[in-house]
């Protein structure tokens, strides 16, 4: 299978699952994956945003990659969360992490520091050079505060030959487009947005990498190939079906409003790790109405 078709649907950015004293559910975990993988998505994205990588350090992140390769066990493509605001620290990691049964890298792009584009790119070509995986750069300007502009990744896919995709969650219409009109042929957009995941396949996208398949892999997946195939009008009433159910999910943050949708499904419970904190008793009302209403 080439990289492009093991990347191509539906990825879902993992979450990582806790005790209530906070040390990772292995058992819970391991039940999460087999029900991620029962209801055939393409790909697991580990120790992405989701996965809570902010508060997941040293040797507990190689113990995640690790699990889940020994889970997985080669059913299905795995990209592996190595990113961060300090291009040293990201190249050690890629020399420490032991990334055996992975087929990519998702290396968000540096946040808090707000480098320029130049500095953007230059911090992407210091990893194609050193990486031991193809990479997929990850654009979310929500969260790191400085967007990577379309004549930038298109850039970065010109000269930077192992980094071979983008996860785009700018939410910028103007933005996607002219990445999806000028970028290489063999450079892979998806959707880091699971609300814009119909539109973006529209205009040229191949999939997406999802927090809602978290709590609904299969209707979502489902949707995602009918894209895939062209039948939009088919796609959009499952589309349509989880609008309300994705904004509840980002209404008080993530990933703890799939980790509540996770916790009434009874999968895992809805522990996260602070400064991250539990959804409010309003919200969680409202996500057990919404989920009577869906499969």
């Amino acid at each position: 299978m080439s990289l492009r078709d093991k990347f191509r649907g539906t990825g879902i950015a993992i979450v990582t699952p806790f005790q209530n004293d906070g040390k990772i559910d292995w058992d819970n975990f391991r039940k999460l994956i087999n029900f991620w993988i029962t209801n055939k998505v393409e790909y697991l994205v580990v120790l992405g945003t989701t996965g809570e990588s902010a508060t997941i350090h040293g040797a507990e992140k190689q113990q995640v990659f690790s699990f889940v390769r020994e889970v997985n066990a080669d059913r299905l493509p795995l990209m592996a969360g190595v990113g961060g605001n300090d291009t040293s620290e990201v190249l050690e990691n890629f020399k420490t992490f032991n990334l055996d049964g992975y087929s990519a890298i998702l290396s968000v792009s540096p946040y808090y520091s707000k480098p320029n584009q130049e500095g953007i790119f230059q911090h992407y070509k210091a990893l194609n050079a050193e990486t031991p995986l193809p990479i997929m750069l990850y654009n979310v300007p929500s969260r790191t505060g400085q967007s990577v502009a379309a004549d930038t990744q298109i850039r970065i896919a010109g000269e930077c030959k192992k980094i071979f995709g983008v996860k785009e969650a700018s939410g910028n219409f103007d933005l996607i487009m002219q990445l999806l009109k000028y970028k290489p042929a063999d450079f892979v957009v998806v959707s880091g947005d699971d609300a814009l995941t119909l539109p973006m396949m529209a205009l040229g996208a191949e999939g997406v990498i999802s927090v809602v398949a978290n709590a609904y892999p299969k209707g979502f997946s489902d949707m995602v190939r009918l894209c895939i195939d062209g039948k939009f009008a088919d796609a959009q009433t499952l589309h349509y079906r989880y609008t309300e159910i994705i904004a509840s999910m980002f209404a008080e943050g993530s990933p703890s409003g799939v980790k509540t949708y996770l916790n009434e499904l009874s999968l895992c419970s809805d522990h996260v790790r602070m400064p991250v904190w539990p959804v409010s008793d309003e919200l969680r009302k409202k996500i057990k109405a919404l989920m009577k209403d869906v499969e």
